[in-house]
């Protein structure tokens, strides 16, 4: 009897562990999934935190024998140790703080892009580059990019302090500005790009960096370009300096447009001039097959003006060479706008309706975007750009051809003698004559807006032909995304 009572305490006992281990083993055998679903595809990746939360729930259920809390200890250690591992790195290496645009960068430097032909280099958080690990962002300092700093950390073991932010977070570091409309349009296009190759999501926020150093806004222009694409654009301020904010998704551009190919730029300006559109209620059917009465194509000739710097030094000269010469070619009206007066929409409805635009060089000529494909631009430098200026000065040739315009060439005013103070520094040379007003040639300005005023009237007596056979252009999908 005292045997049997032995035996069956034996396997009680036995019995117990067996199971504990069985329990112990299931544990494992969750987590090692977790992790694992933790660095899959990011979008395929489920809620790191449900997962999490799934864990924790099988722990507790499974945590009531002595092994099982063992096994807890052991695994809360564990997790304790990797937010303690925690490392954080400026955002901006001063190591590359000169040669930054010579294959390095000083925004997340140890970061390696994920790269594609002719598409924009973009950081994914989680992914297998990060290791399944999140991006985290601590410090929002307006002035120094080196006191702002970044971590990886896993979704399980984020630190003690840190925010977890959930959605679709976009990250920027740009080497110029958000409020210029050129340079802020150079930063967003690549997300733009990623959006239209990852099944159009939207960001639940932005966080915006110059240098490294955080930006709590864009311009409001370019803010009005996103809203049209993206939805509302939130722009996170970071305002707990201290705090850690972890993202649950994000996707980083440090390089803006550089790496994307002409049909990748192409396409990008085609689904933002569509959803402007639509965005300002611009729906302009028909628009190119405009013809008058007596069967001529309509051409319209806009002159956006500016104010102050760059801006015409005899404004109504200028507008009476264009007006004069607009009224010898049959179907030509002119219009004379200045860009300070426009708000977005009204920027949006003029260049939709413009067939040309002759304006200072400025950054008023980004509005181009809005104009149809194949519209032309002419373009007016004060005097010592040509000279001066470098490589810069031909932005607007780079945006013509990447939204598919046709820039019909530029006028700078001949510098002559040099008047700046230091002659021989070409820099504060540029300085001093950057800012200038523009001249103007009648002969030259006469001449050349008729030669492009006929192009285009050949070019939309050729498309009305054309158009006959009805077929669809190559961006009328444009607005899939």
């Amino acid at each position: 009897m005292e045997l049997e009572r032995s035996t069956k305490a034996f396997t009680k006992k036995k019995s117990s562990h067996h199971l504990t281990k069985i329990i112990t083993s299931i544990l494992l055998l969750l987590l090692i999934l977790i992790l694992i679903q933790s660095q899959a595809s990011p979008f395929n990746t489920p809620s790191t935190s449900a997962s999490w939360a799934f864990f924790n729930k099988w722990k507790g259920l499974a945590f009531n024998t002595t092994d099982g809390l063992a096994f807890a200890e052991n695994s809360n250690s564990l997790i304790s140790k990797l937010q303690d591992s925690v490392t954080f790195f400026p955002l901006k290496d001063l190591r590359f703080a000169k040669n930054a645009m010579e294959g390095n960068t000083w925004f997340m430097s140890s970061l390696n892009d994920t790269r594609g032909a002719n598409e924009a280099e973009y950081l994914y958080f989680p992914s297998e580059m990060s290791k399944g690990r999140l991006l985290c962002i601590k410090g929002n300092d307006m002035k120094e990019g080196t006191r702002n700093s970044y971590a990886l950390a896993w979704p399980e073991a984020l630190p003690d302090t840190a925010k977890l932010m959930e959605g679709l977070t976009f990250v920027s570091d740009t080497y110029y500005d958000y409020v210029n409309l050129w340079h802020g349009l150079c930063a967003m296009a690549p997300f733009v790009s990623w959006s239209i190759n990852n099944n159009c999501p939207r960001p639940t926020r932005w966080v915006l960096f110059h240098w490294g150093e955080l930006r709590s806004k864009m311009g409001s222009w370019l803010q009005h370009l996103m809203e049209a694409n993206f939805g509302a654009v939130k722009i996170e301020g970071l305002e707990e300096g201290d705090r850690i904010y972890c993202f649950e998704k994000a996707v980083v551009m440090r390089h803006n447009e550089g790496s994307m190919g002409k049909e990748k730029k192409l396409q990008v300006s085609d689904l933002l001039r569509c959803k402007a559109r639509r965005f300002c209620g611009i729906y302009p059917s028909g628009k190119g097959k405009e013809v008058n009465e007596r069967g001529e194509p309509i051409i319209k000739l806009t002159l956006l003006m500016r104010r102050g710097s760059r801006s015409f030094k005899n404004a109504t000269a200028v507008i009476d060479i264009f007006a004069r010469e607009c009224a010898k070619v049959e179907g030509c009206t002119l219009r004379v706008a200045e860009s300070e007066d426009l708000n977005f929409c009204d920027q949006v409805r003029v260049m939709t309706h413009t067939d040309i635009v002759a304006s200072p060089h400025g950054a008023q000529l980004t509005n181009m975007l809005f104009m149809d494909r194949n519209s032309s631009v002419m373009e007016f430098f004060p005097k010592g750009w040509l000279e001066l200026a470098g490589i810069g000065q031909y932005a607007h040739h780079w945006m013509a051809d990447q939204s598919g315009m046709n820039h019909q060439g530029s006028w700078w005013e001949p510098l002559g003698k040099k008047e700046c103070p230091s002659p021989q520094q070409d820099l504060e040379c540029f300085n001093f004559y950057k800012d200038g007003k523009v001249g103007h040639n009648e002969t030259h300005f006469a001449e050349w807006a008729r030669i492009v005023l006929n192009q285009v009237k050949a070019r939309k007596m050729e498309d009305a032909i054309k158009s006959y056979i009805d077929k669809p252009l190559p961006h009328s999908t444009a607005c899939a995304c």
